[in-house]
């Protein structure tokens, strides 16, 4: 009898030991699918006037803390807004190396004293890609 409920037991104890890195597997599986469908960016609201910019198709906002914002759209028309006072709604972007690589050759082209401020201008500008535009006035003044 203890013979039996002894084979019985290791048998469980066996069967469990075998099936729980299954189960844990299944979890972390699972937890990384839901870090990696995170989004990279959250969502960015940008209110000031709408300028055009010198890059062609592109458009910039300087917000009312002073950082600059290179704006890009596919879906929203942004031509229509400039000179309003707007607020865009984007996510944040990165240019690639050769969108960057283009602007530091036109750089090179220009005088160093307007280097030296296009530089100190770059550390406050960033790029969005604009989903959405809500105009607070047709005019930029206060």
């Amino acid at each position: 009898m203890i013979d039996k409920s002894l084979k019985l037991s290791l048998g469980a104890l066996l069967l469990c030991a075998a099936l729980c890195p299954v189960t844990l597997w299944g979890q972390d599986s699972t937890t990384s699918k839901q870090v990696a469908s995170k989004p990279k960016h959250h969502p960015v609201e940008v209110t000031g006037c709408l300028q055009k910019s010198n890059e062609a198709g592109e458009f910039s906002i300087t917000a009312e803390d002073g950082k600059t914002w290179d704006l890009r759209s596919e879906n929203v028309k942004l031509s229509k807004h400039l000179g309003h006072k707007v607020t865009v709604t984007g996510t944040p972007y990165h240019e690639s190396q050769a969108e960057e690589a283009k602007e530091e050759k036109a750089e090179k082209n220009e005088a160093k004293e307007e280097k030296t401020e296009k530089k100190e201008a770059a550390a406050k500008e960033a790029h969005l890609r604009v989903t959405g535009l809500k105009m607070i006035s047709e005019s930029c003044s206060k």
